[in-house]
């Protein structure tokens, strides 16, 4: 599948608001946004960002500007002139839109097209003697001609195409693909996909253009790909359907386009040796680093199943657990856990800590297969008493063979039950740096839980002082809207189309957030 443990990032302007604003998101929806994308590279995506914040000053806040002005003064962004306060209705909607028609054609690669269009404006203000539109739109033009400078002349079609190549590896596949628009590469992504072993190159290329393409919201008018794929004019009459206009899809034997097929499967091997060899040099590592756990704390065996548990909480309130879990040094996110602490009151984490072990080994015992497979090595982020009550857990179920150490933050020392001095690891041994990479996921995963609770509980506290806005329209509202911000900037004619929700329920808590 063209996806790892999450969905690759999305650029979204929000053409469905008045002043549309970009914002990265996974996901896309049909309403009524742009969407660009996927980036499988995030850096180059933020890069682009970061580009058109600086030659366009859009906002970037999320506040309601349906009506303008607003109750507020304008932010520092409009002082050091990165906005130019729609808020404050410092800018008509003809210019932003103008501004976010820009941004659109950059993000298309329309830039030579961009840049003409602008450099038209600009010699219509300078002869309107509107001298400081012209300079606003000078400045812009020549933003855009650096980032031009950048760009590499590959194809002299002058014409929008995606070029397409795989390089295969062990167990692992990159297909690299070069985004050329106006005849020139304004971007590159690589792929990498794994258990490739047992499918054919030719099905491998297929599925990937089923799936990028059936992703992807802008479509070229040509697509060159290195080698041949089945289904090839069904492909091609499908995306020139969905383009609206004929899509060529070529497989060239000679020529151009040719040695532009050989160039991107040349850097489609050169990036899969760059990834190979990081991969050889972490298995490396984290080998390195199991052999010296083994050796500190006197194993037989090779730690090779690692489980960290650490508790959350705000002075006793929304008290949580989290088991996280390391297969040979690394991540392995499927088997992480989350627990609410139940029979704890107040701030105790060493008797929250007992009872999250014996809950966790309990379902294991039952012959839940979720909790089915018992750690080498257990790991409790915490001095000598939360060790103490973790130990006791897993005694009282019979499983007092389980390793347990426990990490202690302020001097990174692991104590191990029956010995008083502390096991101190050598300061730069890669030991050292696995327990603490284990500990600090265990920490991360508790905290993002006990503040996912935290907002929800302080959200229900505010949507509670609504009059007439009980449990249920509650989590109408927000399943519908999406959460606080989607309510707040919901309108009255949204909130009333809310199932359950009536006129005078939407009128409460549209004046609600007004005020």
């Amino acid at each position: 599948m063209l996806r790892d443990d999450k969905q690759y990032p999305y650029i979204r302007i929000t053409l469905n608001e008045r002043f549309p604003r970009i914002e990265v998101v996974r996901t896309v929806k049909k309403d009524g946004a742009r969407y660009f994308g996927p980036y499988a590279n995030a850096g180059a995506m933020r890069e682009a960002i970061d580009v058109i914040n600086k030659i366009f000053p859009i906002r970037s806040c999320k506040k309601d500007l349906s009506e303008v002005p607003i109750d507020e003064r304008p932010c520092l962004n409009y002082h050091i002139k990165r906005c130019l306060a729609p808020c404050q209705g410092f800018v008509k909607d003809e210019e932003y839109n103008e501004m976010i028609n820009n941004i659109i054609m950059f993000l298309e690669g329309k830039r030579e097209t961009l840049v003409k269009q602008l450099k038209d404006r600009m010699q219509e203000a300078a002869e309107k003697l509107d001298f400081e539109r012209a300079a606003v739109l000078r400045n812009q033009i020549s933003a855009l001609e650096k980032v031009l400078e950048k760009q590499k002349v590959v194809s002299t079609d002058m014409i929008d195409q995606d070029i397409i190549a795989m390089a295969r590896g062990s167990g692992i596949v990159c297909i690299q693909v070069f985004f050329i628009r106006e005849g020139k590469l304004i971007s590159r992504e690589p792929f990498i996909l794994n258990n490739t072993d047992d499918i054919e190159r030719q099905e491998i290329l297929t599925s990937f253009v089923k799936q990028f393409y059936n992703n992807a919201h802008f479509i070229p008018k040509e697509i060159i790909i290195d080698e041949d794929i089945d289904d090839r004019d069904t492909i091609e009459e499908w995306l020139s359907r969905k383009k609206g206009q004929k899509v060529y899809v070529l497989i060239p034997k000679r020529g151009e386009k040719k040695k532009l097929a050989q160039m991107v499967a040349e850097n489609a091997r050169a990036y899969l040796e760059q990834v190979e060899s990081r991969e050889e040099r972490e298995r490396i590592r984290n080998l390195q680093a199991l052999e010296e756990l083994k050796k500190f704390l006197n194993l037989k065996e090779l730690p090779q199943r690692i489980e960290a548990f650490d508790i959350s909480n705000t002075q006793g309130t929304e008290s949580v657990a989290s088991m996280v879990v390391f297969e040979d040094a690394q991540p392995k996110k499927e088997d992480y856990r989350k627990f609410k602490i139940r029979t704890v009151e107040g701030p105790n984490d060493f008797e929250s800590m007992k009872e999250v072990i014996s809950r966790r080994f309990k379902r294991a015992l039952s012959g839940d297969r979720k909790f089915q497979k018992l750690p080498d090595l257990l790991l409790i982020d915490g001095g000598k008493g939360q060790l103490k009550y973790a130990r006791e857990a897993l005694k009282e179920l019979g499983l007092s063979h389980i390793l347990t150490i426990a990490l202690a933050e302020e001097y990174e020392h692991i104590f191990v039950e029956g010995r008083d001095d502390p096991i101190v690891l050598p300061e730069n041994s890669e030991a050292l740096f696995l327990v603490q990479r284990v500990r600090d996921e265990a920490h991360r995963f508790a905290l993002s839980f006990h503040r996912s609770l935290r907002s929800k509980r302080n959200l229900r506290s505010v949507l509670d002082d609504i009059p007439g806005i009980g449990k249920a329209r509650r989590l109408a509202l927000l399943k519908t809207l999406g959460g606080l911000e989607g309510i707040k900037r919901a309108t009255l004619e949204e909130l009333a189309a809310v199932p359950g929700m009536n006129r005078k329920a939407a009128q409460a808590v549209h004046e609600y957030f007004r005020k």
